[in-house]
């Protein structure tokens, strides 16, 4: 028999705060996280625009021996985790006694690896790569760090799907629980903010080029995108089965009752409509949710010129008639690609809790494709129940969540 998966605690760390209570006023208020960067104009940059994360102080938590593993997206990721766990009322004696799986989603540890090779050609030495450096630069590096941090004994594995990471890190998670194989999971996404992780994203003239507006430059759905903004950071989320989440009395914020997944099958950058689509559908049918009980989409628009017109298709083709309300969260934050999955979800269930929509900030004017959608410019009081939220990546890799309140 099926079980039910409930959200029992989240936590973040965010160009929007650090803290639920700052992410979720953040929201409200339309903030923007994205700011001009000197150091990335000075060191090459096409585009010197990014979300502004704060390195966290790890010192009154994690002995100098053990932080010695960690690259910058580890610690985003145990920050974020101590604040979920903490809202879970999940404290380390709990987690001692029962089996706690994770699964997180991480594409990358490029300023790691860049590092120790630096030292290594530089000593022609390996040994100047130092003693943490293969535990920094491995792509499971998040979740070899939580886990032995956290003392965790169930499933241990990363999730490497692009800018749809954290959402698969979700998915596969919901799975586990759903078919009886693990009671609670930590899961989420993390992304490294160095400008050396996405110098290759610049590279191929992927962001916006709007510096001297840096709060107007990530408009997703607006006829005039010119590219995304980069950000970084980590959200975590608990997720348990209903009857888990019961018994040790558990705060429940949602329910998990849908997760659908698709590949393009197409070209390695360029998405099509048909793939993203089928992610929604299987969804939705995978949820037994029909297109009206959405009352909100979160939609993965990244402000490019032709990820955001196929999105919309795929939504409008979804949702026919029903002008479902949609945003991209992406205007405030910028793209929080290996993140994004998991912190969209955090955003839309602040929303849902607190009964509104945050505004698609910059969202001005529609072109001919984006016009097909309800869009929300702006922040509205509004009470939902049920949302979904799109998560689509490079090589065509897509997964869409649902989440309904309870």
């Amino acid at each position: 028999m099926e079980k039910r998966v409930v959200i029992t605690g989240m936590g973040i760390w965010s160009c929007l705060g650090k803290t639920l209570a700052e992410v979720r006023d953040s929201l409200y208020t339309g903030k923007s996280g994205i700011l001009f960067s000197r150091e990335r104009k000075e060191a090459g940059f096409r585009s010197a625009l990014c979300a502004h994360v704060e390195r966290p102080d790890l010192k009154p938590f994690i002995p100098r021996n053990q932080r010695q593993f960690m690259p910058e997206e580890a610690q985003y990721a145990y920050m974020a985790t101590r604040s979920a766990l903490e809202n879970a009322k999940l404290d380390q004696n709990y987690i001692d006694k029962y089996e706690v799986g994770i699964i997180y989603g991480n594409d990358s540890a490029a300023e790691a690896t860049m590092d120790a090779l630096d030292k290594f050609r530089e000593f022609k030495d390996t040994s100047a790569c130092g003693s943490g450096a293969i535990f920094q630069s491995m792509n499971s590096t998040v979740t070899m760090n939580l886990a032995c941090l956290f003392r965790l004994r169930g499933i241990n594995l990363t999730a490497s799907g692009a800018c749809a990471s954290g959402s698969h890190a979700i998915g596969l998670s919901y799975l586990l629980i759903r078919n009886g194989l693990q009671d609670c999971m930590i899961c989420g996404g993390a992304q490294e903010a160095n400008l050396y992780s996405v110098a290759a994203f610049d590279g191929i003239q992927s962001f916006s080029i709007r510096e001297n507006e840096p709060a107007k430059a990530s408009r997703p759905f607006d006829r005039d995108r010119d590219g995304l903004v980069p950000g970084g950071g980590a959200a975590t989320i608990i997720i348990e089965s209903y009857e888990h989440a019961v018994k040790r009395g558990a705060p429940i914020l949602g329910e998990i009752v849908g997760w659908g997944f698709s590949g393009n099958g197409d070209h390695i950058s360029t998405p099509n409509v048909a793939g993203p689509a089928r992610s929604l559908e299987l969804c939705l049918k995978n949820g037994n949710i029909n297109p009206q009980q959405i009352g909100y989409v979160n939609a993965h628009a990244t402000s490019t010129p032709i990820g955001d017109s196929r999105e919309a298709k795929a939504i409008a083709q979804l949702f026919g008639g029903y002008k479902v309300p949609v945003t991209s969260t992406k205007s405030q934050t910028g793209h929080e690609m290996w993140m994004a999955g998991a912190s969209e979800l955090i955003y839309s269930v602040l929303m849902m809790k607190n009964d509104f929509i945050a505004g698609n900030i910059n969202f001005e004017n529609p072109d001919e494709e984006t016009a097909c959608l309800n869009i929300i410019p702006e922040t509205r009081e509004t009470h939902f129940d049920t949302f979904l939220s799109n998560s689509f990546g490079f090589g065509g890799t897509n997964s869409t969540l649902i989440v309904k309140n309870i």
